[in-house]
């Protein structure tokens, strides 16, 4: 079984997904007109932005925490000690890099996401591929397909490649056996997940900062530590990127194709840009101002935060450990513990066990949401069935402590591959409708006006649109920004 798997990982992402992703993400770099550039200055306005409550649905902030939750993962901690076992140091740049390029998909998919949202039965905002696959391309086949691939890498494989890191980091630091780890954590997980959306939000809206703040004082605080060794880090990642330091050395080395496929694989799976997931949360949110784009900009931010800041720090401390070494064996988490252990002593490993639980316990919760929110589109949403999803979600996050972490990882990148393709196809076919949207949001910026989307400026995409979505959009036209 794990041969297979692994020749269908070989033939999905030995060049279709690279390809794919890195194809997407310069097309959307060049129809936004490089929006992941031109508006890193406006990040701090956009989140102050995010704060603003607006009926019908969450503030911008509480989305961007919700995908922040999903997106801050075990992907962060096992996955860059994944990545830099299998692609070398040069993996981090190419997660760098994944991460830039992957900003403009992630404004593309989010945007459109917030456009084509709708009222549930309850008022809240609904949305994501699924629905603009059905709204914006007429083909609800497609949005069946992607929701039922969420479902399975949402509500199963993903929650178990959570589980899967924290029983081994608790087992590694504490010898607590995977099984009572696993009990544990899905317990807690039941107990937020029957909350809802809105519940899960607010939660989330201190956790997730909270939790990543923790994780990145200890990784700053080590750097510092050992500020003379980051020079020779950041050459080695360079060097490493593009294979010139084996070759320098005259040794047999990770090649080229080795890095940017580690760096992409674990990049997409820790930033999720072009995978789907994110929308989910961004069409909840009621944006501020009230355009689609809005939304896109806010959700760039979860991307660099999660990649460049995040996975950097989880890099830094494997690499100044002197963890990047040719050959070394795939360990997951436990990579990162002995690297802390080595830089920290013992009380290291348990500091990296309490980090992975919050992290994986804020994904499995988020993940469970982002799997609710497609029962939703299936028309499934009944009591029966949702309760099906959440004792399944639960049951998958105690199996994932026993399983083996090769296979854990190999079913998650396959599923990755399938939500992505359908949803990369379903975003670069609506990129018409992205380019209208980022040209509209910049139009107004230049006048110097608050950005309102106005759905009868634009007929062909406000006849696809929910009725009462947009509108009645708040806020004055003519506003000062």
């Amino acid at each position: 079984m794990p041969d297979f798997l692994s020749f269908i990982n070989d033939v999905l992402w030995g060049s279709v997904m690279i390809y794919l992703l890195f194809g997407a993400g310069c097309w959307f770099t060049y129809r936004t007109g490089f929006v992941q550039f031109r508006y890193i200055r406006q990040f701090g306005k956009s989140l102050k932005n995010s704060l603003t409550p607006q009926p019908g649905g969450l503030t911008s902030f509480q989305a961007l925490c919700t995908s922040l939750a999903a997106r801050i993962g075990s992907g962060n901690l096992a996955g860059v000690a994944v990545a830099i076992s299998a692609g070398g140091p040069g993996a981090v740049f190419w997660m760098w890099v994944s991460a830039l390029i992957g900003m403009a998909t992630s404004f593309a998919e989010c945007s459109l996401a917030q456009l084509y949202k709708e009222h549930d039965s309850k008022g809240q905002f609904r949305g994501g591929p699924a629905w603009y696959m059905a709204r914006g391309l007429g083909m609800r086949w497609m949005g069946v397909l992607f929701a039922v691939f969420l479902l399975i890498a949402y509500g199963i494989i993903f929650n178990s490649v959570q589980a899967n890191s924290v029983a081994r980091a608790l087992n590694f630091a504490f010898d607590i056996p995977p099984l009572y780890s696993g009990l544990l954590l899905a317990s807690l997980a039941l107990l937020v997940i029957i909350r809802g959306i809105k519940g899960v939000a607010r939660l989330m809206q201190w956790f997730v900062p909270v939790m990543a703040l923790l994780w990145l004082t200890a990784s700053v605080a080590i750097c510092v530590w050992h500020i003379d060794q980051l020079p020779g880090i950041i050459a080695a990642i360079v060097k490493s990127a593009f294979g010139w330091q084996e070759a320098t050395a005259g040794v047999a080395g990770y090649t080229l194709s080795q890095a940017i496929t580690s760096g992409f694989q674990r990049g997409m799976f820790s930033n999720e840009a072009g995978m789907g997931s994110t929308p989910n949360a961004a069409a909840a949110a009621a944006s501020w101002p009230p355009h689609p784009a809005a939304q896109g900009i806010v959700q760039m931010i979860g991307v660099f935060t999660d990649t460049v800041i995040i996975c950097t720090a989880s890099a830094m401390i494997i690499l100044l450990a002197g963890h990047g070494s040719a050959y070394m064996p795939t360990e997951g988490i436990q990579l990162v513990q002995r690297a802390m252990i080595s830089l920290t002593g013992e009380w290291g490993a348990g500091f990296v066990a309490l980090i992975v639980v919050l992290f994986a316990f804020s994904s499995i919760v988020a993940n469970y949401i982002y799997a609710e929110n497609n029962l939703i589109f299936l028309q499934l949403d009944n009591v029966r069935n949702v309760w099906i999803l959440r004792m399944t979600t639960v049951s998958m996050v105690v199996l994932g402590t026993l399983l083996s972490l090769p296979v854990v990882w190999q079913l998650a990148d396959i599923i990755m591959a399938c939500m992505a393709i359908t949803n990369l196809t379903a975003i670069l076919l609506l990129s018409p409708v992205v380019y209208t949207l980022a040209g509209d949001y910049l139009r107004q910026r230049k006048l110097g006006v608050r950005p309102v989307f106005d759905p009868l400026r634009y007929p062909d995409i406000g006849q696809q649109l929910a009725p009462g979505t947009w509108e009645d959009a708040p806020g004055d036209r003519d506003g000062a920004r």
